[in-house]
């Protein structure tokens, strides 16, 4: 049986706290604080009636004023990475991030922070990290940083260059890149994100023997497999599957002569439906070719290529391209930042445009960037070269627009940890965007 009394005595760092076994509980199980409860959330007995921790007295009163109120105030004099630190010691990381950032909502997103990119040359891609960190691929190198948005040893490939990134979870980041990794065969690797070491390769087989291959865009799936796309030394395409826990490749998917698959830009893995969205885009080729591969009948299901359709080349070239499972739609971008939308139910049907330009404001920037999409909470945000817009509503209306004038246009932007990274052109400057908690009444 737990010690009856409700309060709670510390001594930190030499200053006295008094506080409630109560207020302790809002800590939750998996904090120091909880593990000083039982069951039935009582103390739980000791010698002595105080406790002792040789930590920063500032800080804890900081995180202690969290666990009564549910709100973060951080005084001027304190820097902010200190208390992030000092409530990872005491497992309240989750409890800062649910008072710093409310519910993810794209028309609510502010400007949180910018940051200047380590390294020359233009980024070409940035992932969201599940916890809110990113990464941010460049050339041969992916500089990754925490929650804290503090940098860690960064991933090197010998100066292959780096085509995607993934995260597996906090510690474990993919790159795939052009064949041998620098670091043997295969062009797939899975690294410790807080080290940069190389954990193992993904090897593709076939007849028993590995084999060589450069690979491309990546998708991931809840029973932990990963997707590649995959390019032989003799211009062989198709899709290799992994196992992410293995590194164990588990299938592969061949490029057939009915239908191509090519170098694929986006892979995107669709729940409902157990298929795999492969889209070709413009300007890898002259046109696009977008499919859904079912693994279950080793078949191409639905496919879409804008060849022979009833609209110009010049005027519809799409750049990037999105499933919406929940209206059986797929969305398209054209480099003139048009939306177009097509019915998963049809195969081979057209696409309905709805032009954006008139949506547009402000000078044009010198080196415009492709148009990107993505979907998150129901809602549509697309890149429009130095800005992201965000749609809502079965009609996908804009609703708002997101702009920083500092880095020039955006490259890439992902969404994830209730955070959006955006990645501009210029000297790989990355802005966070994120969701104010809503007001206490």
């Amino acid at each position: 049986m737990g010690i009856q009394r409700d309060r709670v005595r510390f001594n930190v760092g030499g200053k006295i706290f008094e506080t409630s076994a109560t207020t302790l509980a809002n800590a939750g199980r998996d904090s120091m604080f909880g593990s000083m409860l039982d069951e039935n959330w009582n103390l739980q007995s000791r010698e002595t009636d105080e406790y002792f921790i040789d930590r920063n007295p500032a800080c804890f009163s900081v995180l202690l004023d969290l666990l009564r109120t549910g709100e973060l105030h951080i005084p001027a004099k304190i820097p902010e990475k200190l208390i992030y630190r000092e409530a990872l010691y005491y497992g309240l990381l989750d409890n800062v991030r649910t008072a710093k950032w409310g519910q993810f909502d794209g028309n609510r997103l502010t400007l949180a922070g910018s940051i200047t990119g380590q390294a020359p040359g233009d980024g070409t891609a940035i992932r969201a990290g599940p916890l809110g960190g990113c990464c941010v691929a460049h050339g041969s190198m992916v500089h990754v940083y925490d929650w804290m948005l503090e940098e860690h040893s960064p991933i090197y490939l010998d100066y292959q260059r780096i085509n995607d990134v993934g995260w597996i979870d906090s510690e474990n980041i993919v790159v795939s890149a052009c064949e041998r990794l620098g670091r043997g065969d295969g062009g797939m690797g899975l690294f410790s994100s807080s080290t940069g070491d190389l954990r193992y390769k993904f090897q593709v087989s076939h007849e028993n023997q590995v084999k060589s291959f450069t690979a491309g865009a990546m998708s991931f799936s809840s029973d932990y497999r990963i997707f590649a796309s995959c390019k032989g030394r003799s211009n062989e395409y198709g899709i290799g599957v992994w196992d992410q826990v293995t590194g164990k490749q588990s299938d592969f998917f061949y490029e057939s002569p009915d239908w191509s698959l090519g170098d694929a830009d986006r892979l995107q893995w669709l729940q409902n439906s157990n298929c795999l969205l492969v889209a070709t885009l413009f300007p890898r080729k002259d046109n696009c070719y977008i499919s859904l591969l079912d693994f279950r009948v080793k078949r191409m299901v639905w496919s879409w290529s804008d060849i022979g359709a009833p609209i110009t080349v010049h005027e519809k070239r799409v750049r990037d391209a999105i499933a919406m499972e929940e209206t059986n739609s797929i969305c398209l971008v054209n480099e003139y930042e048009d939306l177009g939308f097509m019915d998963l139910r049809r195969t081979g049907g057209g696409v309905k445009w709805s032009s954006r330009r008139r949506l547009m404001k402000g000078k044009m920037p010198d080196e415009p960037c492709y148009p990107k999409l993505a979907l998150h909470g129901g809602q549509l945000f697309s890149s429009m070269n130095d800005s992201i817009s965000v749609f809502c509503g079965s009609d996908w209306v804009l609703t708002s627009r997101l702009r920083r004038s500092y880095g020039g246009s955006i490259c890439d932007f992902s969404i994830g940890g209730d955070r959006l990274f955006a990645l501009h052109s210029e000297e790989n400057v990355f802005d966070i965007w994120e969701t104010p908690p809503p007001p206490l009444i």
